[in-house]
């Protein structure tokens, strides 16, 4: 497997996304309008579908769900514990933590489609796809209440007007109901995600500052080790724990050792944060999902 071919893709979206906003007329000026609209518009339309369009299966992967939510409430515990730990406290800047601290344990959820359809087909997929519609919900909540209770806002109002968190349980709801969205509207859903995905890493590229990363180096070796390095250890153990079959630990490692999300940094940067040092910390997690992709499946899956 050259997990490279599933990862080059994003990479060259970013660093296009930097080209472009630093070498041509398509400056900042151009690239806040184009952040709005993928936040406001385009991230929530893709979290509805990608949640809707595949049924929840909550009977027979609940061994999996538990698995998924306890290796997410791990990432979180850990990701927001950071500013406590002995030494490294002292050279974390709390609104920075706040900014970043989803990217240690959010995940992009179109690399773990690909990569579990390759390995694992059509059973490996409706897995992760049910992973990913039970995670979505929990990642992203904790993702926004950091930065709700950093900039002093109240929670539950930023729960209710962040369009992701809405997005995200609007399409929960409605899978759960057995809604799905027409086939005449699928053609037009579809794309609207395609180009939320790609104007999304672009913008990530175009907010990116890597002089940024200077402002909280110690908090993004912390945070990106967390995601690509003991996360998968964590999902190894915790496959053991919930006595997942073969299919579902492949799955859920799988699901561990991806990337960061390329909407944190569109989160960040909305809600008034440091966005240029979250972009950069979403480039780096891609390249190292290049090791930890590896790690997780030709390791820890053997083990």
């Amino acid at each position: 497997m050259n997990y490279a071919q599933l990862l080059v893709p994003d990479f060259s979206l970013i660093l296009c996304g930097y080209l472009v906003c630093r070498f041509t007329a398509l400056d900042r000026k151009v690239w806040e309008p184009i952040e709005g609209l993928v936040y406001y518009f385009l991230f929530p339309v893709l979290l509805f579908q990608s949640i809707v369009k595949s049924p929840l299966d909550l009977g027979t992967t609940s061994s999996l769900i538990g698995a998924g939510w306890s290796l997410g409430a791990v990432g979180i515990a850990l990701a927001y514990s950071l500013p406590h730990w002995p030494w490294l406290g002292q050279h974390m800047p709390q609104r920075l933590h706040a900014a970043s601290t989803q990217v240690a344990f959010r995940f992009n959820s179109f690399i773990g489609l690909a990569l579990a359809d390759r390995l694992a087909g059509p059973a490996g997929l409706q897995l992760i796809a049910v992973l990913i519609g039970v995670c979505v919900p929990l990642y992203n909540v904790a993702a926004v209440w950091p930065m709700a209770r950093q900039a002093k806002r109240g929670f539950l109002r930023e729960l209710l007007r962040n369009p992701l968190i809405i997005g995200t349980a609007s399409g929960l709801l409605a899978n759960l109901l057995g809604l799905s969205i027409p086939l005449w509207l699928e053609p037009s859903v579809s794309r609207i995600g395609a180009a939320s995905l790609a104007l999304g890493l672009m913008s990530a590229g175009a907010g990116m500052q890597f002089s940024a990363l200077n402002r909280g180096k110690t908090l993004g070796v912390a945070l990106l080790g967390i995601r690509h390095f003991i996360l998968p250890l964590v999902a190894l153990g915790v496959a053991q724990l919930f006595h997942l079959s073969p299919l579902q630990t492949t799955v859920l490692l799988i699901f561990s050792a991806l990337p960061t999300a390329s909407s944190c940094y569109v989160l960040a940067a909305r809600m008034g944060y440091d966005g240029a040092y979250v972009a950069a910390l979403v480039t780096l997690s891609v390249g190292l999902g290049m090791l930890s992709l590896p790690f997780a499946l030709g390791v820890l899956r053997f083990l």
